[in-house]
């Protein structure tokens, strides 16, 4: 009530000395001073209105009983059919495997069928859990990349560099067999001498290497036939 009278005193400050300061700049017939007083007084009427609707509005604010905050959120659980202990469940589900995808614990297969899992589950759909869940996440699995591996070759009878490295599930390229005796300098004294049981690491080619002994097959033609 104190404030719709202030409010009310304000508009008819207002509307008085907008009214003088509008007389005091223009030279006024007493039909236009009476037409701009006129037009002043519909607005105070009009600004007093939005004053009760305000008013009235806050009133009926006050008097609104609001959910509490828990209820709420349980009702947002029952929408998608979980309880809070689903939740609390999948909270934690979610933040392992988040762990899991930015330390890239793989193989990288499983964690996208985790992922995809997650996805199923309609508590992603809650907003706490759905950009993290069907967008963030899924950036991270789409840039983990997998470094090549280092793999492990015994050799066996009749074995050489070139034969190792031609390998399909090697390098399926013979002249890279210097990248296999550089890596086993340590067991390799003489890279045309070779032993069975000797077990050796096949390393990934760098994409320089690659290109350097591709161009190296592509070049090469055997010394004709004699």
């Amino acid at each position: 009530m104190k404030l719709n009278k202030f409010l009310i005193g304000l508009l008819s400050l207002v509307f008085f000395f907008s009214a003088n300061i509008f007389a005091q700049d223009q030279e006024m017939t007493e039909e236009e001073w009476e037409a701009e007083m006129q037009r002043l007084r519909e607005r105070r009427e009009s600004l007093s209105t939005e004053v009760n609707t305000l008013n009235q509005d806050l009133t009926t604010l006050r008097e609104t009983s609001l959910q509490s905050y828990e209820d709420c959120m349980n009702e947002l659980f029952a929408m998608v059919g979980a309880t809070r202990q689903d939740v609390d469940n999948f909270r934690q589900a979610v933040a392992e495997l988040n762990g899991r995808v930015n330390r890239k614990e793989g193989p990288k297969v499983d964690r996208q069928k985790d992922l995809d899992a997650l996805k199923t589950n309609r508590i992603s759909a809650l907003p706490e859990f759905f950009d993290r869940v069907h967008n963030q996440m899924q950036r991270s699995l789409d840039a983990w990349v997998d470094e090549p591996q280092v793999i492990s070759y015994t050799v066996q009878r009749g074995d050489h560099l070139w034969g190792i490295a031609r390998k399909a599930e090697h390098y399926g390229n013979g002249f890279a067999w210097p990248v296999i005796y550089r890596a086993n300098r340590d067991q390799i004294k003489n890279p045309d001498l070779i032993y069975p049981d000797q077990n050796f690491q096949v390393p990934p080619l760098t994409a320089e290497e690659k290109d350097k002994y591709e161009k190296l097959r592509s070049n090469y033609k055997p010394a004709p036939v004699q």
